[in-house]
């Protein structure tokens, strides 16, 4: 079996959600190939998959439609993106390297990050069977497709509406991220094994592990120190031993002061960290909260841009954690501030003495755990 992934250029937290379907069919003697823009390069060649890299939008292109986002400060919006923005762009960044990477290579099945429009092309032009991988809650997704369906209609009429009958494969349980698409597959992926045991960073080893995280695109954003700074201030002088990592787009130097119980690293493998955790702290993106789910840990989440506040919303309704909503930034943007910290602070409290938390994250972890595995979703789909 022949399986093609489409990324766009949304990091890590979009490729990540492709790359159990690849390792599957590689397990079972299939070929895999990825096709992305060209930042994408040494993210896939991390996985071991083969990759293509397609076209990125000229600043040309992305300057007309950036100045439309007005929640996002212009010189965030190239590394969020937005599915709107490459709905556009279909056409002319990513479609002629997908076009000639499906009739050279001849997959038997297309699976996309939904943030990839070219691909959807594509596959409907030239018949191949194509679904996509959730990143993020169902009902975004469902509505993200409006915006674009005037490009995806320049491209062939009714290919809008095909795309809202597309198989759409996501991990996210039921009870969080009911699905508007009629044909929804929800499956289990494979559960991450430690891979190593944490150093020992902290002078007492019998304390609760609280880890904090804000993912990887934060780091590249103009205000990532002051949110880093307020979760900082936030898990001083805890009785708790607290990680915070910072992605490989933020300088950890800049965080001078640190308080004794906390140990900042740039990046640390998130298996070995859940095995551990009592608690987690994060912004809320969709590899982290669901991961963090998944292991049947609590959550504390302090939504900053995009779904987070979505998936915010869900794990606070869901009784598996607490939201904390920083204060308005400007141009709408939510970014957490120095008075936010006593907030953050409390509900990181909270979560770590009332066990009902945990039990509802147990019970979420236990959904997932009891859907199908990814095995026999690809079949069906050739």
């Amino acid at each position: 079996m022949r399986v093609l992934a489409a990324c766009s250029l949304g990091g890590a937290g979009h490729l990540r959600p492709l790359a159990p379907f690849l390792d599957e069919a590689r397990r079972g003697g299939g070929e895999t190939l990825v096709v992305g823009p060209p930042a994408l390069r040494g993210l896939v060649r991390a996985t071991g998959h083969s990759f293509v890299a397609g076209g990125e939008p000229s600043e040309d292109q992305v300057r007309p439609i950036r100045e439309q986002l007005p929640v996002l400060p212009p010189d965030e919006a190239a590394v969020l993106g937005t599915r709107e923005l490459f709905g556009r762009l279909a056409a002319t960044a990513m479609l002629p390297a997908m076009e000639r990477a499906v009739r050279d290579w001849h997959p038997d099945v297309i699976l996309r990050d939904p943030c990839e429009y070219a691909s959807l092309v594509v596959a409907a032009r030239l018949g191949v069977p194509h679904a996509q991988v959730a990143i993020g809650l169902a009902e975004g997704t469902w509505e993200s497709i409006e915006p674009a369906a005037a490009a995806l209609e320049a491209h062939r009429a009714g290919l809008a509406d095909e795309l809202r009958r597309s198989p759409y494969l996501t991990r996210f349980p039921a009870a969080l991220d009911p699905s508007p698409f009629p044909w929804t597959k929800r499956y289990r992926e494979p559960t991450p094994k430690p891979q190593a045991a944490l150093p020992d960073w902290w002078a007492d080893a019998s304390a609760p592990l609280v880890y904090v995280t804000f993912g990887t695109v934060l780091g590249h954003m103009s205000f990532a120190q002051e949110v880093y700074r307020t979760a900082i201030d936030a898990v001083a002088g805890l009785d708790a031993r607290v990680l915070v990592t910072t992605g490989h787009g933020f300088d950890a130097t800049r965080l001078r002061e640190v308080p004794g119980n906390v140990h900042v690293e740039t990046w640390v493998d998130q298996a070995d960290v859940l095995g551990e955790a009592a608690l987690v702290v994060c912004h809320g993106g969709s590899g982290t909260a669901y991961g963090a789910l998944a292991a049947g840990v609590p959550l504390v989440v302090v939504p900053v841009f995009a779904d987070q506040p979505a998936n915010a919303t869900a794990v606070a309704r869901s009784g598996a954690g607490i939201e904390v909503r920083a204060g308005p930034a400007p141009r709408q943007r939510h970014s957490a501030t120095g008075q936010d910290a006593l907030r953050i602070r409390r509900a990181i409290e909270t979560v770590l003495a009332d066990g009902s938390y945990r039990e509802s994250a147990q019970s979420v972890a236990a959904e997932m755990a009891a859907t199908p595995g990814i095995g026999p979703l690809l079949e069906k789909l050739r």
